[in-house]
């Protein structure tokens, strides 16, 4: 499924860790029909990251809302193991699958896992973890997500230095004629949006500051694109 928006506009992925869950499919839908592009789901196992979140039925719970609102499914697998859970993940319906450089030893066979199961493949890595990790596979891959805090909790503040790592891998995929998303998650506010997609982010994920900020769903994702629109 081909986004909503056009080519050149920076999409937004509502993360739905910050989300109301008793009511999730509804803030789920309020937030991509107020100009969301993305879902963002945040899967986590206690293990590889010290929370945990949700599954596989989750996933497949939003499908639905995915389909009438013309959204992506986009998971992020923060997890051990991850090679154990793609085929359930993909079942479930994602449409973008993202593991961990620091999950796997044999991460060119998981991306090749995630593709041949007809889902675009993603590849992302925590903090402090050197850029170089990732440059074997970006050939490879159709999402690159830079972590700009460190996984675990929603809420956290922006780590400042992340945007010199953006500007790094926009600059690794250039070099390589990669037409990849380079997607960013962590502290993202409309008062950094701008900085951030400047650095060359296509894709910014938000969660606190969609489903909690000040303002109503629709209006904090309306400071976003006001943000973005400079």
């Amino acid at each position: 499924m081909a986004s909503k928006n056009l080519t050149g506009e920076t999409l937004l992925a509502p993360s739905i860790l910050a989300a109301d869950f008793s009511c999730l499919g509804q803030q789920a839908r309020e937030a991509i029909e107020a100009g969301g592009d993305w879902l963002h789901i945040d899967i986590m196992d206690g293990h590889f990251v010290p929370n945990i979140s949700m599954g596989p039925i989750v996933v497949k719970a939003l499908r639905p809302v995915a389909d009438e609102t013309g959204a992506l499914l986009d998971v992020h697998l923060m997890i051990a193991d991850p090679a154990r859970y793609i085929p359930a993940f993909c079942e479930a319906g994602a449409d973008r699958l993202t593991v961990h450089v620091e999950s796997t030893h044999h991460l060119q066979r998981i991306v090749q896992s995630i593709k041949d199961l007809g889902v675009k493949a993603g590849v992302t890595l925590n903090p402090a973890t050197p850029l170089e990790m990732i440059a074997p596979i970006l050939p490879e891959v159709d999402l690159v997500l830079i972590m700009s805090v460190n996984p675990g909790f929603g809420g956290q503040s922006y780590i400042p230095s992340s945007t010199a790592r953006i500007a790094q891998v926009r600059r690794m995929l250039a070099d390589i004629g990669s037409q990849a998303w380079l997607e960013v998650d962590g502290g993202i506010d409309p008062g950094n949006a701008a900085e951030i997609a400047a650095a060359g982010a296509n894709v910014l994920v938000a969660g606190s500051s969609i489903f909690r900020g000040s303002g109503s769903v629709a209006g904090n994702i309306a400071a976003f694109r006001a943000a973005l629109a400079g």
